[in-house]
């Protein structure tokens, strides 16, 4: 604590002073999509009327040496080995880190990315075991690691969710005034049948609560789909650049790209994540101190590009942060308006068991993914009782966890803002996925904790029996289920054994076990 006293009183408040730059109307210059060398790139050659190229666009070669004179090589950036967090190297001798806690910390999250145990980590106040840090909070912690990703801040964390910053963001509007290729395009997605590009993409980040902004400016990036056209054949098929025949078209490749945003995102966030793989497979641990929006960034990049490419793809000059400023502004500007996502000393709601009091039910799903497979661990299953497996229509209700608003009901969806405020983007918002149609609440509808919802099925998502998924967001962030602050349902709380969709729920000592097959240790009932 005397080496935390003495740093602390000769460390000086320091202003980073953000480039305020004002948003620019992009159609009137349009940019060219991010050209990444591949060897799935196909013979198209584009026609003069449908695809304009600006003079200044860079050439492949060019687009995928695209490093900016004095930036780090590749082997300086990006060329760590994995070093593993229970045999953590000596210190280095030029002596700890200064780190400022960000919204969404906690300590074992902390001690995964920095390879440090948690008693290492020194502050003046007592450090939660559990729950979030406060943010700004000064912490001292060991340097482990020597060759790291850059820790620059390529963008906040409420442009990757869709949080308050968005809701007045009209993304069908934004796509019809640019003109470009997106504005035409219509895909399949789901029971909704063949719906424009515009709305898929509201859809998409909709249901994954992914900034609908980011996922228009990575069709811009990376295919040009926004303001001009796709280039190639491989462009209109792939405008994500994931290159494989069963995720082709609009629609999948949107679905395949929030799941990997999210991967990196809730990875960091609740401590799964710590290093990312590059299409080369050169290794690189993610800077520690990184937020995690810019992990998310990172990781979604390794994903489809090596590591020169990915180099190119992040630099602010002319990578992706780049093009996002030039299309909706600066967003570290919005950030000051949302952030921080979480606030201190942040509590769940009471919230009640999703049905009706005496009926048997059983917890089929522990912890696991919120809306894609992967991603925040934030939802858990109930399934009612019944004789019969699979996919059958159901008596039972699912009723409302608490007091709220129901903003959404449509495609299996019900969701309940428990702020009353109408938006999903704020405050605490409960998920139900797989509710039948048949039977459904309407939305606009202001209920009261175990008023009827509607009934479980399969609808909505690949589902293997009838039941209810439920999760839980705060201001349009995840929230993990065994995470800082638990989901607690009528004083049963939800813990991870470490797998999706395993685990259990506690209360008093007593113990329920998540059953897929509802068996006799996961039954639970909600007592009068």
């Amino acid at each position: 604590m005397n080496l935390l006293k003495s740093i602390q009183f000769k460390v000086s408040f320091v202003l980073i002073l953000l480039p305020l730059l004002t948003g620019c109307n992009f159609p009137a210059q349009k940019s060219p999509a991010f050209v990444a060398p591949s060897e799935y790139e196909l013979a198209a050659t584009p026609t003069a009327e449908n695809t304009p190229i600006p003079s200044e666009t860079p050439s492949e070669s060019e687009a995928s040496a695209a490093i900016e004179p004095g930036s780090p090589t590749p082997e300086a950036a990006a060329m760590a080995t994995p070093i593993p967090t229970e045999t953590p190297i000596p210190a280095k001798p030029d002596g700890p880190l200064l780190y400022y806690t960000q919204a969404g910390d906690t300590l074992a999250a902390l001690s995964v990315r920095f390879g440090v145990r948690p008693d290492e980590i020194e502050s003046t106040t007592t450090l939660p075991a559990r729950g979030f840090i406060n943010p700004n909070q000064l912490l001292i912690i060991p340097q482990r690691f020597t060759n790291t990703t850059s820790s620059a801040h390529l963008l906040p964390d409420s442009e990757i969710v869709y949080t308050l910053s968005a809701i007045d963001f009209n993304a069908i509007q934004y796509v019809n005034d640019a003109g470009g290729y997106l504005q035409n395009a219509h895909d399949y997605f789901g029971s909704n049948g063949e719906v424009s590009g515009a709305e898929i993409v509201y859809k998409t980040a909709l249901d994954n609560s992914i900034n609908p902004r980011l996922l228009l400016a990575l069709l811009e990036f990376q295919s040009g789909w926004v303001f001009g056209q796709p280039a190639t054949l491989t462009e209109e098929e792939y405008p994500l650049g994931h290159i494989i025949y069963n995720d082709r078209g609009l629609a999948d490749q949107l679905k395949w790209a929030v799941n990997q945003l999210s991967i990196g995102y809730y990875g960091w966030r609740e401590g799964r994540l710590s290093e990312i793989t590059f299409t080369d497979g050169i290794t690189a641990h993610l800077a520690p101190d990184l937020n995690a929006g810019t992990a998310a960034l990172q990781y979604y990049f390794a994903q489809i590009y090596d590591s020169q490419t990915w180099l190119a793809a992040l630099d602010t000059k002319t990578g992706l942060p780049a093009i996002y400023e030039q299309m909706f502004g600066s967003p570290w500007m919005r950030a000051q308006v949302v952030e921080p996502l979480f606030p201190p000393d942040i509590e769940q709601p009471e919230l009640e068991l999703p049905f009706i009091p005496e009926r048997t039910w059983s917890y089929t799903g522990g912890p696991h993914g919120a809306w894609e497979k992967d991603g925040s661990w934030a939802a858990i299953d109930f399934a009612p009782a019944t004789s019969v497996s699979g996919c059958v229509r159901s008596d039972a209700w699912v009723t409302a966890v608490g007091d709220g608003i129901v903003t959404r009901a449509e495609r299996g969806i019900v969701v309940l803002d428990l702020d009353g405020d109408g938006f999903e983007q704020t405050g605490w918002v409960m998920i139900y996925l797989h509710i039948a149609t048949e039977g459904r609440t309407g939305s606009n509808r202001v209920v009261k904790a175990g008023d009827l919802l509607g009934h479980p099925s399969c609808e909505g998502g690949h589902a293997t029996g009838t039941h209810v998924h439920i999760a839980r967001k705060y201001n349009g962030e995840w929230i993990a289920a065994d995470g800082p602050i638990p989901f607690t349902l009528s004083g049963w709380a939800a813990h991870s054994a470490g797998e999706p969709y395993k685990g259990t729920l506690t209360q008093n000592g007593e113990t329920i076990t998540a059953s897929q097959y509802g068996a006799g240790v996961s039954v639970i009932m909600l007592e009068e």
